[in-house]
Order: C-alpha cells, then structure tokens, then sequence
C-alpha cells in the first residue's frame, strides 16, 4: 500500500489536473468518505461543506445506491445503447415522472457537459435554427461549445469557440447597475425586456433556444424573481424559441425543490440538462430531458447524436436508485427546512462579520460574498482575476480546520449534502465563523 506521500507524488507525476497549472497542485489524498466527511490518508476527517463539486447529494456512500452498482455489475456492466435495459428504461420512466412538465423523454450522457451539448444540438435540429442565447454570468460545461455556451471567464482560454453563441445580460440584483434604486422586480423587468430586443436584433427567426440555470451556480447563485422567469417563458412563445434550462447543479433536491425551476410552477421547459446529483457523483450520468413535442419530432427525424457510454446499465442502476432515495427518505423536504437553518446561520453570521457583503440562494444551495466595504460592495477578490491572499488565506484557513468547499473569487459557496444534520450545520457554521473572523481584518468600512 503507498504512503500518503507516495500517492501525491504519483497523482502529480503521472496524471493532470484541472483548472489550474500543475505546478501549483498540492493536492490533499483522500482515502475514504461517508456520509458529511472526507478522510484524507492520514486520518485527518473535512466536511465536505460542498458536496464535492456540488453533486454528491446523497453524502458519501449511501449503502443503498452501493448496493444497486454492486448488483448491476454482477449482472451486466456494459452494453451498447442501441440496446434496451431495465436500469435505462426505469431511470427513463423516474425521470419523466419528477421532471415538470411534458417532459417526457431522456436522452442519457456521461455528465453535464455532454447534456448541454446535446440539449442544445437537439434545439438546432429540432427548430431548423442556429442560435443559442446564454447569459454572461453562467456556466454550462467545458468542452468546446459548452465552454462557449457558458460565460464563466474560463471560456476565454477558448475563444473564438463556436459561431453561434450569443450573449445576455444578468439578472445580479448585487451588482449589475440596473438594479440600482429599484426592485428586484423593476430590474428583471428591464432585464427581461433588454433580452427582448437582442432577440429581435439577432433575428427571431436565427434564434434556437434561450439556455439559462434553474437556479444559478457556481457563478454566484444569483437568482431572479419569478417575473424574470415568466417573461423569458412569454418571449420563447411569442418567438417560437425553446426554453433550455441548465438543471446540472441545481437539480434533486438541492435548493428544496426537484429542480431549480420549480420554483417558478408557471414557467416550463422544452429541454432540460440533468447530471451531478442524477448519481449524486457515484457514477458518470447526465441526461437531456426533452418536451413530449420534440421527442415526437425525432419519431421520424433522426437524432444525429450518440455516445458509447450512453445510458450505461451502472450509471443508469444509481440513478435509479438514487431517486429513489431522494424519495424514500424526504431528502427535497428536507433540504429545504435544513436551508432555512443554513440561511439564519449564515444570516447570523453576516450581522457578526462586516465583510459579509451579501447572503443568497435557498435550500442547502447558498453563497456568501465578501466585500472590502458595504457602501462600496468592492469585492474581496475581484471577478475573473487570480484570487487575493485574503482570500486565498481564508481557503487555507479553512480547509487547515477540516472543512472543504468551494471559493470562487469573493465568494464562499454552502451547499452540503442533503443529508446533513442540524448539529452538523452547526459544526461548519462555527468553522466559517472563526475564519471570517480572522477575514474581518481586511475589512476597510
């Protein structure tokens, strides 16, 4: 067995990593995970305050959803999509029925890149159209036109990308200008409206689908009024535009609903994009969900899109089982009356710490942003720039007292495994407490 040291170095070694140039990765080697917690090799126990990559929402190591990969692999492991399988076709039918809407049908990838891909290659053959509009502030995946589709500024390593992405303002009632001695409400609207007219400059007609979040993300959780929601709804239909709506992240539970847009009961998709919490990371697995409308359209047109691994029998036997758990032990119920504690809590804690500029999300799918003044809003680290020692000593802070998330420029992400407990909630409230406390000196109100 290698040492912990010996596991770093061959990772290091022999293997990339992501988002970041080699040289700076000092990886922690986990050996083990249940439930909240992560252990490293050395014993040492993180909570894991994000769920990873926000999308082990059952916790590690649910005995049932183990169980399920245990007895699929047993029976069959893999087998070409052109076949049909239990696990694929139950996963179908779960899926259409905790989907809103008529949607109907699923078309099974290997993440949430691959299902925006192919929601948005749906929407282009489906509407004879070529554009897909997306907002600034978004992300949506990174291969190469997911990485176009979305805003995030890692796009910019891979720019041009693909011709047909067009751009649209966002609803950051924190920030963006419009919202500056209005309402929420007063602000969408002019958001709403501004998307209008740049449909109308780029030419209904050239216009395939409007793509945005149910609930926004890893770019900060900003999140619009149902008004936003409801126009967007009415400019797709006036237009003959769809509606995709990126459920990636926010999907099965996590904001104390089945999806982020469920928030908003009047408004509904054409396609949606699911991964992540589909498996809750225990197997690769995304999926496009279509409208009973198009999944008629490719009864007769064919669907110029396939994957090996699509609806692979293990990953298709987590999601199954994985919904069910979601089910079986309340865990959307729960996610949201355990996010009215983690906002009180993180709510508590911007009334004790200064530099808590802004408090936002709902369910366990939450964010702090952290400002050097109020008045001001300048941010702690500023957006799409390398992150500022405050902030790169508050990461170190707290991971040094066990507990693992996610930081993003100004921002310190909350989004726990829907199984948490209050007493645990409370546990990583406490460890962000002491770390913002020591924050609170760069604070120059």
């Amino acid at each position: 067995m290698l040492s912990a040291a010996e596991v770093i170095q061959l990772n290091k070694e022999k293997t990339l990593t992501s988002w970041m140039a080699q040289g700076g990765w000092n990886p922690i080697p986990i050996e083990r995970a249940e439930g909240i917690y992560m252990y490293a090799a050395d014993g040492k126990r993180y909570i894991d305050w994000s769920s990873q990559l926000v999308n082990v929402n059952l916790g590690h190591s649910h005995p049932r959803v183990v169980k399920a990969i245990q007895e699929q692999a047993a029976k069959l492991c893999y087998v070409s999509p052109s076949y049909a399988t239990e696990p694929r076709g139950e996963l179908g039918d779960l899926l259409s029925q905790v989907t809103p809407g008529n949607l109907s049908k699923a078309f099974f990838t290997n993440g949430g890149t691959d299902a925006i891909e192919n929601a948005m290659k749906i929407a282009r053959l489906y509407t004879g159209r070529q554009k897909i509009l997306t907002r600034y502030r978004s992300y949506h995946g990174a291969t190469f036109a997911a990485m176009t589709a979305g805003g995030d500024p890692r796009r910019l390593g891979n720019e041009p990308g693909v011709p047909w992405i067009v751009r649209l303002p966002d609803p950051y009632a924190y920030r963006n200008p419009v919202y500056r001695g209005r309402t929420q409400e007063e602000g969408d609207l002019i958001i709403a409206e501004q998307i209008e007219e740049i449909v109308e400059m780029e030419g209904p007609g050239e216009c395939a689908a409007i793509m945005v979040e149910g609930y926004s993300g890893s770019s900060g959780i900003i999140q619009p009024s149902a008004l936003y929601f409801k126009r967007l709804r009415e400019i797709c239909d006036k237009y003959g535009i769809l509606l995709i709506v990126d459920e990636v992240m926010s999907g099965f539970g996590r904001t104390g609903e089945w999806f982020g847009i469920d928030h908003y009961p009047e408004v509904q998709p054409d396609i949606m994009a699911l991964a992540k919490g589909i498996t809750s990371g225990y197997v690769p697995l995304g999926a496009a969900v279509v409208s009973e409308p198009i999944a008629a359209f490719f009864d007769d047109h064919t669907l110029i899109a396939g994957l090996t691994y699509s609806a692979h029998p293990l990953a298709c036997a987590a999601g199954a089982e994985t919904i069910q758990v979601y089910r079986d032990e309340n865990l959307i119920d729960r996610s949201r009356e355990l996010g009215k504690v983690l906002r009180k809590g993180l709510v508590d804690l911007a009334e004790k710490h200064p530099v808590i500029g802004d408090v936002r999300g709902t369910g366990l799918h939450q964010v702090i942003e952290l400002v050097k003044n109020r008045e001001t809003r300048e941010p702690m680290s500023p957006f799409n720039k390398p992150m500022t020692d405050p902030m790169k000593a508050a990461s170190a802070a707290l991971k040094e007292k066990g507990l693992q998330t996610m930081l993003r420029w100004n921002m310190i992400f909350s989004t726990p495994p829907l199984i948490i407990t209050e007493e645990q909630l409370q546990e990583g409230l406490d460890i962000l407490d002491s770390v913002l406390t020591a924050m609170d000196q760069h604070y120059e109100g």
